[in-house]
C-alpha cells in the first residue's frame, strides 16, 4: 500500500484500542507493516480485521508490559522476523489510581510506575539496536501535560511521565548523531478509556477522537521527519 510511510515497520504499545489503535489504523493508511502489543489478544484481534479491511498488514504480539523481563523476547522475536524497526510509538500507560500520595497504596505505586516509565527504559534497551539498524529510527513516547504542572492526586501517574518525558530527552541526546529521531508527544484532551476513567462526568461525544492524532503520528514517524527531542502538542 503507497503512503508516507510505505515499507516502514512500525511497533505500537497499547494497540488495542484508543490512541493506539487510532495510530495504527492511520499508519496502515499509510503504507506501514505493523507491529501490535497489547494485553488482550481478543482487542488485538479486533484491530487487527480492521487493519487488513483497508488492505493493511500486522503482526500482532499478546505482551502484558508490566512483564518487563519479557520485552526483551519481544524484541529478539522483532529482531527474528524483520530484522529492523523503523518507527516505535510508545503509547502503552496505566492511570493508576487518582488519590493523595499519602493514601497510594504501594503496590499501586509500583505498577504505575512500572508501566509508564520502566517498562518504556526496556523498551529503549531492548529496541535500540533494531532501530539503529533502521536508515531512518523513530521514537515517539506518549506523554501528558501532567508531566509539567503539579496536579493534585495524580501522584504516580504523573511522576511517571514526568520521568519518561527526561528518559526520552536523555535517549535523544544519546542519538543525537545517528539517524535516530526521538520525541515526546502531548495529544491534550482526547476521548480514550483513559480519559474518562479520570473524568467520568465528561462527554467523550464532546471531546477530540482519537483519529484526530493521525497527522501527527505520521509527520513525527516519518523518514523525513527532522525534529528531536521535541515535546510535540497535538495542535503543533
Amino acid at each position: 500500500m503507497p503512503g508516507r510511510l510505505a515499507g516502514r515497520i512500525a511497533l505500537i504499545t497499547g494497540a488495542s484500542r484508543g490512541i493506539g489503535a487510532a495510530v495504527a489504523l492511520r499508519y496502515a493508511q499509510e503504507g506501514a507493516h505493523l507491529v501490535l502489543i497489547a494485553r488482550t489478544q481478543g482487542g488485538l484481534e479486533e484491530v487487527d480485521d480492521r487493519v487488513r479491511a483497508i488492505g493493511g498488514q500486522a503482526t500482532l504480539l499478546p505482551l502484558d508490559l508490566g512483564e518487563v523481563e519479557r520485552i526483551d523476547q519481544m524484541a529478539a522475536a522483532v529482531h527474528a522476523r524483520f530484522g529492523r524497526l523503523d518507527i516505535l510509538v510508545a503509547n502503552a500507560a496505566s492511570l493508576g489510581v487518582l488519590t493523595p500520595l499519602a493514601h497510594l497504596a504501594p503496590d499501586v505505586w509500583n505498577a504505575t510506575l512500572n508501566l509508564n516509565l520502566t517498562a518504556n527504559w526496556r523498551l529503549i534497551r531492548a529496541l535500540d539496536p533494531l532501530l539503529r539498524v533502521s536508515e531512518a529510527g523513530r521514537a515517539i513516547f506518549v506523554t501528558s501535560g501532567v508531566a509539567r504542572g503539579a496536579v493534585a492526586y495524580w501522584g504516580a501517574y504523573a511522576v511517571a511521565k514526568a520521568g519518561l518525558e527526561m528518559l526520552a530527552k536523555v535517549y535523544a541526546a544519546e542519538t543525537a548523531k545517528t539517524a535516530i529521531r526521538v520525541n515526546i508527544l502531548d495529544p491534550g484532551v482526547v476521548a480514550t478509556r483513559m480519559r474518562a476513567q479520570a473524568f467520568p462526568g465528561e462527554d467523550p461525544a464532546s471531546l477530540p477522537s482519537p483519529e484526530s492524532l493521525g497527522d501527527i503520528f505520521v509527520e513525527l514517524g516519518e523518514a523525513g521527519c527532522h525534529r528531536h527531542g521535541e515535546v510535540v502538542g497535538a495542535g503543533r
